[in-house]
């Protein structure tokens, strides 16, 4: 069974640091598959294929290269990130990015958020992640994987200062537009729920779909 693991904020360093030991343990057999769930202060993170030209100088904003997959996206207070620590035995990158993607699809549609997945057109930048029916993104996905051990994992976007996305190119898309549960809410005239709601939400869905990697 897949544990939960509360954290609350955590510098991003630190919790890089924290994750390579959790990753660790998780090989050798000295812990379970592991859900961590936090945030960090603000920060942009990318992944090594990332173009510097996605990132201008003058951003305000550290940023720090990181071992996972994906482009450059940003974390702050308002969003709830989740690091999933995991043995996947034979599955795969997709198949753990599916399961991510469907278990938050599933946890914002019993908030009352419709939400999908979109299939990436051959040659083009990856459009994974969890979607609005408008095409807005409203959570990144971005994984890591060595011997059948996942890290890294999802970022959503609840209510975080969205302006911090207008200062680069987010996951290599330069049309994409960003939004989060508060927007999608005031758009709707709806208030938007509570960070302790969307995060026993998601753990739940995401807790209840762990059996998907089961050997």
């Amino acid at each position: 069974m897949l544990e939960r693991v509360d954290l609350g904020e955590v510098e991003y360093e630190d919790a890089r640091q924290r994750m390579a030991g959790w990753v660790k343990e998780r090989r050798e057999g000295l812990a379970g598959d592991r859900l961590f769930l936090l945030s960090h202060p603000p920060i942009v993170t990318y992944g090594p294929r990332t173009s510097a030209a996605d990132l201008p100088a003058d951003l305000g904003i550290r940023t720090v290269e990181v071992d996972r997959g994906g482009f450059a996206t940003y974390h702050g207070p308002g969003q709830l990130v989740g690091y999933l620590v995991a043995d996947i035995g034979r599955h795969g990158p997709v198949d753990i990015v599916r399961w991510m993607e469907n278990g938050l699809i599933e946890a914002l549609g019993r908030l009352g958020f419709p939400a999908l997945r979109r299939d990436t057109p051959p040659g083009s930048t990856s459009l994974a992640g969890v979607w609005t029916p408008d095409h807005h993104k409203v959570a990144s996905i971005g994984m890591r994987i060595r011997q059948g051990v996942t890290s890294h994992g999802f970022a959503l976007n609840v209510d975080p200062d969205m302006s911090a996305f207008d200062r680069f190119t987010v996951c290599g898309l330069h049309d994409v537009t960003m939004t989060s549960l508060r927007r999608v809410a005031d758009a709707r005239g709806l208030p938007t729920p509570s960070h302790a709601e969307v995060r026993d939400t998601v753990a739940d869905a995401l807790i209840g779909g762990s059996t998907a990697w089961s050997r």
